[in-house]
C-alpha cells in the first residue's frame, strides 16, 4: 500500500474536540511532528477531516 507522511502544521487551539481526537488518532502530538501512515479508506477519511491542520506528502 502507498504511504503518506503527515505533518501537523497548525495548532489544535480552537479546533473541535472531534478534530483533536482525530489528530491524536493519526499519531500526531504537536506542531511539526511527523508520522508515516499507510493509506487506507479509514486513514484517507481522517486526513480529509483535518486537512486544514496537516501537510500531507506522498512517499
Amino acid at each position: 500500500m502507498p504511504k503518506v507522511k503527515l505533518t501537523q502544521v497548525r495548532s489544535l487551539i480552537g479546533a473541535t474536540q472531534r478534530q483533536k481526537d482525530t489528530v491524536k488518532a493519526l499519531g500526531l502530538r504537536k506542531i511539526n511532528h511527523s508520522v508515516e501512515k499507510e493509506t487506507s479508506p479509514q486513514v484517507d477519511g481522517m486526513i480529509r477531516k483535518v486537512s486544514h491542520l496537516l501537510k500531507v506528502e506522498k512517499l
